[in-house]
């Protein structure tokens, strides 16, 4: 925020401000821990914070499209709620009355679930996910759900039925997908912070595409009671944030045990928060070799290896080693998802819930018009792919032999974590794509996630963090990956190359 004889540029929005909007643009500067820590010590009010996003989502949302819902009166009313614990001293944690906003694949009881998806447009549950009831018990207050791509599948939010998302960065680019509508509300400042979803990087990726922080937790961390299922083997919800910080107190509230989810680990060192030390003096930090080959863009390259070097003069110790099987994670990630998906989303037929074809007509006549009007055209692609690897006489050759490539990936992840604390890298090939470039080569728009999927396939933790912009003065992210559990490790990396920045630019 520039604030100079009452003129403030914040997020692209430019203008002489009054009073009021002068005091809700310094609200919206402060990270999401700054502006529970000025609640809590009666310097603003929850209310008032939730006052400064809504006026910014009137500011900007007609540019960014970064919701599907948009709960106005439910927000004020449970800013309201959440001031009166906090005042009553119930709320004591560092998200205390900060608005939040939450991808719109994660079930909220009262509030549409659509999936961005015209099968699920009249949805609304009954009950919410635990990830999100979580940060409510921390005090959290929901703003509404952001726009996504159909079902999760996509990398650009522009499969979306309800239309794409803009990147705040410059709105003639997408935000990546498929949690872009929650990273875009991070960048333009229409909340705090948000969750999304990560199936092969659709947290780290449009984190990377909008400059944000972007962090997919060891699977099993968090519920994923509540989530409309993807790829159940392979989904992992995840903080959106503007900073480290933000990122760790997010990840410490929604991480927990929940019977409700087979799935679930319970862990004792969820205390994430702790590891914001920025010494990382001995720690060992390899480069996959792979990573830095043919196709990834010589911009994204040199700020990824400089970031390497910022950690290097740090007392890291960084070096280039080869991991192999790079080249083998899409087709065996797509392989798997698309199974994955052919089966969780059978569900969805008109019959219980969701959008139903007009006319009279018999069941299966239903069940075709229904799911063909209702799925988009990349979520009937994913059905049909994961159909025919399923079927019977190609289970053996497509299915089971991606199954086995995915132990491979993960017993080569194992032998590199041997040597290595944390794999460094980039989040993806290349900056942001224009609106419209990839929708029109569907494998082109898989190949982008060369560099995050492999994180999935072994349920390992990663981050992404921003490490420069190209010439287009678009971002660029950088993505640390540890060993299942070793989350800690991680935010300590990120949060000293996040300071590192800082110093620098005070500079």
């Amino acid at each position: 925020m520039n604030l100079i004889t009452g003129t403030v540029c914040m997020k692209g929005i430019c203008g002489t401000l009054n009073k009021k909007e002068e005091t809700e643009m310094e609200l919206l500067s402060l990270s999401a821990v700054e502006l529970s820590a000025a609640i809590r010590e009666g310097k603003a009010s929850a209310p008032e914070a939730m006052e400064a996003v809504l006026a910014q989502i009137d500011r900007t949302e007609e540019i960014y499209h970064c919701y599907v819902t948009i709960d106005r009166d439910g927000a004020m009313a449970r800013a309201r709620q959440a001031q009166c614990r906090i005042e009553a001293g119930e709320l004591t944690g560092p998200l205390a009355g900060v608005p939040m906003a939450v991808k719109d694949n994660l079930c909220t009881e009262g509030m549409l679930t659509t999936c961005s998806s015209k099968i699920l447009e009249n949805f609304v549950p009954t009950y919410t996910a635990q990830a999100v009831r979580n940060l409510e018990n921390a005090g959290a207050v929901l703003i509404g759900k952001t726009n996504m791509d159909e079902f999760a599948m996509g990398s650009t939010t522009e499969t979306s039925c309800f239309g794409p998302t803009r990147n705040p960065r410059n709105p003639g680019y997408v935000p990546g997908g498929s949690s872009g509508g929650s990273a875009a509300a991070v960048a333009a400042g229409e909340c705090f912070f948000a969750l999304g979803s990560d199936t092969g990087g659709s947290i780290r990726q449009p984190a990377g595409y909008c400059g944000v922080v972007g962090m997919k937790p060891t699977y099993g961390t968090v519920s994923r009671y509540g989530l409309v299922a993807y790829g159940s083997s392979l989904d992992q919800i995840g903080p959106l944030t503007g900073n480290v910080s933000d990122c760790a107190a997010v990840l410490e509230a929604i991480s927990s045990h929940d019977p409700k989810d087979s799935t679930s680990v319970e862990r004792q060192d969820t205390d994430f928060t702790s590891a914001l030390t920025a010494d990382i003096a001995g720690m060992r930090i390899g480069i996959p070799k792979d990573y830095l080959r043919e196709g990834l863009d010589q911009e994204v390259k040199a700020a990824v290896l400089r970031a390497a070097e910022a950690l290097r003069e740090r007392g890291a110790v960084v070096e280039e080693f080869d991991l192999g099987l790079v080249e083998y994670a899409i087709p065996a990630y797509y392989t798997i998802a698309a199974a994955e998906a052919s089966s969780n989303l059978e569900r969805f037929d008109g019959i219980k819930y969701g959008y139903r074809a007009p006319g009279d007509m018999g069941l299966h006549s239903m069940y075709k018009k229904t799911r063909s009007q209702g799925f988009g055209p990349e979520v009937k692609r994913r059905i049909m792919l994961g159909s025919f690897v399923l079927s019977s006489g190609y289970y053996d050759a497509y299915y089971l032999k991606a199954l086995k490539v995915k132990a491979m990936i993960k017993k080569a992840f194992d032998q590199a974590f041997a040597g290595y604390d944390l794999i460094l890298g980039p989040v993806a090939p290349t900056t942001a794509p224009r609106l419209g470039e990839s929708l029109g080569d569907p494998i082109k728009m898989y190949l982008g996630d060369i560099y995050t999927i492999s994180v999935n396939l072994a349920g390992l933790p990663g981050i992404c963090v921003p490490c420069g912009r190209d010439r287009d003065g678009l971002p660029i992210g950088l993505q640390l990956i540890g060993d299942c559990f070793q989350e800690k490790k991680i935010l300590r990396a990120a949060y000293t190359y996040e300071q590192a920045q800082y110093a620098e630019c005070k500079e």
